[in-house]
């Protein structure tokens, strides 16, 4: 039996599929919905995946295993994703080999695995997050023994390194430095699907950015369900401080931090390392209102929120503030709405990613009775939006006949001109016109207008 993506079996039992079956490589594609780390998780499974003999195809439909990596944090990514399932029952039909597994959030419900056992009859296998060195295991259980495996996950997973990795990107690439929340926040399914805070050892990490850095990768971004929570032999700052000390040409970014755990010291690191760790902070606020940030288990107050808002503007000149607010939570009156307004207009955020609450199955807030209205939600959102619309407006304009600092990270065609676009070390993104290759290179680049939502200008001398 195979029980690891170690196996030298693996590659063996593949091959043979290969040769018995089709008399070519077998092909592997992974679909991805959800956050950041669901992107990291999904390179790794593909790494497991071309490490056991298979080969990368960018269409499911000519895949021979797809595996699906799936989001639970909001209603409409599990109804996307079921929706998803349904276009490979034809695949399926037209050939009895074909693997189709599920992992990531979704798959550890017990609701869903239990949907997906019933109703999806052409599901081979299911695995919750964090055990990916068990695919090798039930890839071959499908093929060999032609069983269906619903793994759900009953304790904490141990951290595995050394997983293979098939990044998608030569430039820039995800490092996940630990796993699992403890905060149970009333409305968020994800401490139950992704279980206990977990961090990698900082040697395991730092050594992993030495190499990244020595294969060219000019942005490393640290991720983690509450990235600034991390506890192993040290602290998230005295990590951050450890990676930008590496030699090289590079930046460093972190998403999703937690407001209880950003503390004065790591303010303290980014605004002396401001070279290497990015001006730029994802900070969630969620909501503006202490009453309903008591009510989500926020444990933090409108104030203490506003201290560090200040603080990172205090020590870290024009650096980006982005957050993350729900709109419409249980009751939510309009006094409770407007806090959040206000709250957003005093701090003046770069980006604001609002959502209006979708209830999750398993957490408490699903139980609480004062529910707000449909039409209310959506009303409170549309105004919400109107006003950071303005905002972000008013933030990109003094970037106007300015130099910036961009990454670039891709090209397209657009009416016969090649047109770039990348980051500024801000995160804003920026649209630009060059005569030369500049793909996954730092440049500067003169910004000759500003939206919203973008910077457009050309390639400075």
């Amino acid at each position: 039996m195979i029980t690891d993506f170690n196996s030298t079996n693996a590659p063996i039992y593949i091959s043979k599929m290969q040769h018995e079956l089709y008399g070519r490589e077998l092909r592997a594609h992974v679909i991805t919905f959800g956050c950041q780390q669901n992107e990291a998780d999904s390179e790794r499974i593909m790494g497991i995946l071309i490490s056991m003999g298979y080969k990368y195809c960018d269409n499911p439909v000519d895949a021979d295993i797809v595996i699906v990596n799936t989001c639970a944090i909001r209603h409409h990514a599990e109804m996307k994703a079921l929706s998803l399932l349904g276009s490979f029952k034809v695949q399926r039909k037209n050939n009895p080999d074909f693997i189709l597994g599920i992992c990531g959030c979704m798959a550890n419900e017990p609701h869903i695995a239990d949907k997906l056992k019933k109703d999806f009859h052409y599901v081979n296998f299911t695995l919750e997050p964090g055990r990916y060195e068990h695919i090798p295991e039930l890839v071959y259980k499908s093929y060999i023994d032609k069983k269906r495996t619903f793994m759900l996950g009953t304790e904490i997973p141990d951290i595995v390194e050394d997983i293979p990795v098939n990044r998608v990107s030569s430039h820039k690439a995800w490092v996940s430095i630990m796993y699992g929340c403890n905060n149970f926040c009333t409305y968020c399914i994800v401490p139950y699907v992704r279980g206990r805070e977990r961090s990698r050892n900082s040697a395991d990490v730092i050594n992993e950015c030495k190499d990244l850095i020595l294969s060219g990768v000019k942005e490393i971004m640290l991720l983690g369900q509450n990235v600034n929570s991390y506890k192993s032999d040290i602290t998230f700052p005295q990590l951050l401080k450890s990676i930008s000390d590496i030699p090289g040409d590079f930046i460093i970014r972190f998403m999703t931090s937690h407001p209880k755990d950003t503390s004065d010291e790591l303010i303290d690191v980014m605004a002396s390392n401001i070279d290497k760790i990015a001006p730029f902070f994802h900070l969630p606020l969620q909501s503006g209102s202490n009453s309903i940030l008591k009510s989500m288990n926020r444990t933090y107050t409108r104030e203490k929120y506003l201290y560090i808002a200040n603080q990172l503007k205090e020590k870290i000149p024009n650096i980006a503030l982005s957050t993350d607010v729900i709109v419409g939570f249980p009751g939510e009156n309009e006094e409770d709405f407007l806090d959040t307004i206000s709250i957003i207009k005093e701090i003046n955020f770069d980006n604001v990613y609002a959502f209006i609450y979708s209830e999750r199955e398993g957490t408490r807030a699903a139980t609480m009775i004062n529910k707000v209205d449909e039409i209310v939600k959506h009303n409170r959102l549309n105004m919400l939006l109107k006003i950071q619309d303005e905002i972000a407006f008013s933030k990109n304009i003094p970037y106007e006949n300015t130099v910036c600092k961009v990454l670039v990270d891709s090209c397209d065609i657009r009416e016969g001109t090649e047109i770039y676009n990348g980051r500024t070390m801000t995160g804003k993104l920026v649209h630009f016109t060059s005569d030369k290759k500049c793909i996954g290179q730092f440049v500067n680049v003169k910004i000759n207008k500003a939206n919203a939502f973008d910077l457009i200008g050309e390639l400075a001398n």
